[in-house]
């Protein structure tokens, strides 16, 4: 088939093991994935702080003058200050680095630990800008928050996955991206109450960050470990224990042995990071360990999810109405994560990333359009209210598309189509391929879109029409296949298949044959 190979329902061929879905693993998984509280609450949060007039005026005096002088009050550059940007964007440069670092402690040390220090960090970060005097400590705190965005994204999907059974390991993973959104949208409602505050408001906002960072320390104590990850540290009988725990079955012993052999495969790779840059065999998992963060980013989404209240602001709306059109667009998102959490396991990958894309793109094009025909180049024209809610609906329309693909999906699909040996060298790429470009899109939007105007819809949706029919082409179905036997997705797959041997590692290492479907 054109596009990528389908695999059934069991997986390609892989085992169906004994147990079921018990509700021990699902609260597990439910706890887990409020790491992505932390990632969410910062995406809503600094958007509607930073169009905040007594933030602005005690540490960023520039952009309030510029936002009150007749000559720079054009829609397209009254936030263009390097600066501002930074006190959003330093956070992913700091998660960048952080996540090799969690790298290395969530392969030693286990996914647990990494949890705890994620939200440790976080909360260190959150009183630093609670407490804020000057620009150095919000930076400083901004930097403290980044470590715990690194820690959290890069061990969160990855115990979901592997706590996961196969046939619903798509809606728990997405789990995460569900708690960022919930994350996403409280604080766009806190950023509307506390913009009610006669003073100190932001402070109340940048605070409250403290709140998710608390759920995840006090989380990864309540958590259990990975069998993956007990294996990793030599604690079988443990890890056979949590197995058959988490399953709901005595009987485990082909899904068990399965895993142990693809822990001894692991134990043979020293190097994780050479193996994965030097065999062919890996080229599929860092192929999209790399591209699927790198588009995620460029669809543009975080221009609505952390620049929300700023969008819409420079684009006219009132300072009340534009807080209420990012709560509305935060609230769409978390309903249409739900819809990814309901058809992910049922009708697979590619159809939601497919279907998401073209969504998206239209949605840009009508948006830049009618910013266009509103401001044209010069930037200078008011938004009717017809129009206004015509550019809120389609920005709702472009959400929903992403919320039900690009988001969850980028988190979900790097997670689970790498083997045991190189997972943590996997994850880390794509949190860090993540966070370094979201890092750009923080530092330099606002700059972009007063030197590009409407034309920069018009660039991202372009953007996410490449990555539609990367998708296309390469992208085979990983609906319902175990974690340990991706092999068998990338040997069946017309594209990929002549990087994998015939004897290709099936679950992480064990030296059996490819069976064709």
């Amino acid at each position: 088939m054109a596009g990528g190979a389908f695999v059934s329902e069991g997986g390609g061929g892989g085992n169906s093991y004994e147990g079921g879905v018990t509700v021990f693993v699902i609260m597990t998984c439910i706890v887990a994935a409020m790491g992505g509280l932390l990632f969410g609450y910062d995406l809503g949060i600094s958007g509607g702080v930073t169009s905040m007039e007594e933030f602005l005026s005690k540490f960023f005096p520039e952009v309030d003058r510029q936002m009150h002088e007749a000559r720079r009050e054009t829609a397209y550059c009254k936030f263009d200050n390097q600066l501002l940007q930074l006190f959003t964007s330093s956070l992913y440069l700091a998660a960048l680095v952080s996540s090799f670092v969690a790298s290395a402690v969530t392969r030693k040390y286990g996914r647990k630990i990494s949890m705890f220090v994620g939200g440790v960090a976080f909360l260190i970060g959150s009183l630093f800008n609670a407490f804020a005097t000057n620009v150095a400590m919000l930076i400083i705190g901004r930097l403290l928050l980044g470590v715990g965005v690194g820690f959290a994204n890069q061990s969160t999907p990855v115990y979901l996955s592997e706590m996961a059974p196969a046939k619903i390991r798509g809606a728990l993973n997405i789990g995460f991206q569900m708690a960022i959104t919930i994350g996403i949208l409280v604080a766009n409602l806190i950023n509307y109450g506390t913009s009610q505050m006669a003073r100190n408001g932001w402070r109340v906002s940048l605070g409250l960050a403290a709140v998710p960072a608390v759920v995840m320390v006090i989380g990864s104590f309540v958590l259990p470990d990975t069998p993956n990850s007990m294996l990793e540290r030599g604690k079988y009988e443990q890890a056979r224990e949590m197995l058959q725990k988490i399953r709901g079955a005595d009987n485990v012993d082909e899904e068990f042995q399965d895993l142990c052999d693809a822990c001894e495969a692991a134990k043979k790779v020293e190097n994780p990071w050479k193996n994965i840059f030097q065999h062919a065999k890996y080229r599929p998992a860092l192929v999209f360990c790399s591209a699927i963060p790198f588009f995620q980013q460029i669809t543009g989404i975080n221009v609505i999810m952390f620049y929300a209240p700023v969008l819409f602001k420079t684009l006219g709306f009132a300072d009340d109405a534009s807080l209420i059109s990012a709560v509305i667009t935060g609230a769409v998102n978390v309903v249409s994560t739900l819809v990814s959490i309901y058809a992910v396991d049922r009708y697979g990958r590619r159809i939601l990333f497919l279907e998401g894309g073209i969504q998206m793109i239209i949605s840009q094009i009508v948006v830049g359009t009618l910013i266009g025909m509103k401001f044209g180049t010069t930037g200078s024209g008011t938004l009717t209210p017809a129009t206004a809610d015509w550019i809120l609906a389609f920005i709702c329309l472009y959400v929903a598309g992403f919320a039900w693909s690009w988001g969850p999906l980028g988190w979900l699909v790097p997670s689970e189509i790498c083997p045991l040996e190189i997972r943590p060298a996997g994850q880390a790429i794509n949190v860090s391929v993540n966070m370094f470009f979201t890092f750009l899109i923080g530092q330099f939007f606002l700059t972009m879109l007063c030197h590009m105007k409407f034309g920069l819809f018009y660039f991202f949706g372009g953007m996410v029409a490449v990555m539609t029919v990367f998708i296309y082409f390469l992208l085979p179905e990983t609906k319902g296949v175990p974690i340990e036997e991706m092999g068998r997705v990338w040997k069946q797959h017309p594209f990929w298949k002549r990087y994998i041997p015939d004897d290709a590692v099936i679950g992480g290492g064990e030296e059996n044959y490819v069976k064709e479907v």
